[in-house]
């Protein structure tokens, strides 16, 4: 099981969390205006986050941490079948063991975090580390972005729209404070699903701004096309 972008495919047979809009949108949208030298990918599933920052940078080292073995192996794969292999790393573990053993600060951290915390679990234990923040908190994740962020680095994440007020308030605790945030809706008429939120250890006014998916199913917005036409074959 493929997904084919236009620079590079990923291989997701191994990984419980599939390629999604999500990741799609968070690579899209985190902004390189500060022309990051070092990202920083918390959770990669597959590495499609980090591949997607590989194709639209120039930085010289982009690190990818993950915990899931079969997902490790996958976005070790994924890394060295790319054009970029020679900048991609992946290390097995944990966020707040990385945390704890790293002393490097990233200029860019990336994270699609595992965001459900209701009682609905499936009985495939890999996808629920994947989606379920018992493996990596909203506090264990802002935790170790603060040890990790260099002073004038940015972190980006995509998370519900329901969890964002919480979220800002978590990481407000370790001084990381929201720059952008975009709200995602999958069309017109529908309710706000997801947000995008860029942090930095600077406290400033915040922008909004909103992102509609479809004008009707199938249909891209001309603002979402123009966000992720380098990616997307049939875009």
């Amino acid at each position: 099981m493929k997904f084919t972008f236009k620079q590079f495919t990923v291989k997701q047979e191994r990984s419980a969390m599939k390629v999604g809009t999500d990741g799609v949108l968070l690579g899209a949208w985190t902004s390189l205006d500060n022309q990051p030298l070092s990202i920083l990918d918390i959770g990669a599933g597959t590495g499609i986050i980090s591949l997607l920052l590989a194709q639209r940078s120039l930085s010289e080292t982009i690190d990818a941490v993950e915990l899931d073995e079969n997902a490790y192996e996958e976005c070790v794969d994924n890394f060295e079948a790319s054009d970029w292999g020679d900048r991609l790393f992946c290390y097995h573990t944990s966020a707040q063991q990385f945390a704890v053993e790293i002393g490097d600060k990233y200029d860019l951290i990336v994270s699609n975090p595992p965001f459900y915390t209701d009682n609905f679990k499936s009985e495939n234990k890999a996808r629920n580390k994947a989606r379920f923040t018992d493996s990596l908190s909203f506090k264990d994740l802002t935790k170790a972005v603060s040890k990790l962020l260099s002073s004038h680095g940015i972190f980006t994440l995509i998370i519900p729209f329901k969890e964002e007020t919480n979220f800002i308030s978590i990481a407000s605790e370790h001084h990381l404070f929201p720059n952008k945030i975009c709200r995602v809706k999958g069309n017109i008429n529908s309710e706000i699903k997801r947000s995008l939120i860029e942090f930095s250890l600077i406290n400033s006014k915040v922008s909004v701004e909103e992102l509609i998916l479809e004008n009707s199913r199938h249909h891209y917005t001309e603002k979402y096309k123009n966000l992720v036409k380098d990616f997307y074959l049939k875009l």
